[in-house]
């Protein structure tokens, strides 16, 4: 839920997130910094949110390794799952596992492809790229490379992207 929709940002703040018990505490180090998150999970009726049935708040504290600040985030995730459907725990995995995707796909996409910086614009040029983008990273992926900045430069040559789709 991002705090474009103020209504429902506040009502979300003002849930009795008090007397709702931590499903989940990790203390993460890694990447320069030292994470301590804290995830509460409630089941909810009548929010402004259509059919909405869990609400999920992940609360972050982070600082850099070695210093003494720390800053603190709090987030909210809406579903329409019941918790017979997915519970505190499935949901926590979801919220950690949204970053996988975040940087295996979108980091490949915008930084090793840097496709923000394309200079296509005209009909469906745009599509048919970030098409042929997916389709490297899917492949060079399925070759078994997990650095796909380093699989580039190996299959730049024609020969070499002959062989890696198996027709040399």
């Amino acid at each position: 839920m991002k705090n474009n929709q103020p209504t429902l940002a506040g009502q979300l703040r003002t849930l009795p997130w008090k007397q709702i018990p931590v499903v989940d505490r990790s203390r993460t180090r890694g990447h320069g910094r030292e994470e301590v998150r804290e995830v509460k999970v409630v089941t909810v009726d009548g929010l402004l949110f259509p059919h909405a049935r869990q609400v999920v708040r992940i609360h972050r504290k982070r600082r850099r390794t070695g210093a003494r600040k720390w800053q603190t985030e709090t987030v909210y995730a809406v579903t329409d799952l019941t918790a017979h459907q997915a519970d505190a725990a499935e949901i926590t995995a979801w919220a950690r596992g949204r970053w996988t995707i975040e940087n295996t796909v979108h980091w490949t996409k915008d930084v090793t492809f840097a496709e923000g910086a394309g200079q296509v614009r005209r009909h469906c040029t745009p599509s048919v790229m970030t098409a042929l983008r997916d389709l490297a990273r899917a492949t060079l992926h399925r070759a078994g490379w997990t650095n796909i900045a380093s699989a580039r430069p190996a299959h730049s040559h024609p020969e070499a992207v002959l062989a890696l789709h198996g027709i040399r």
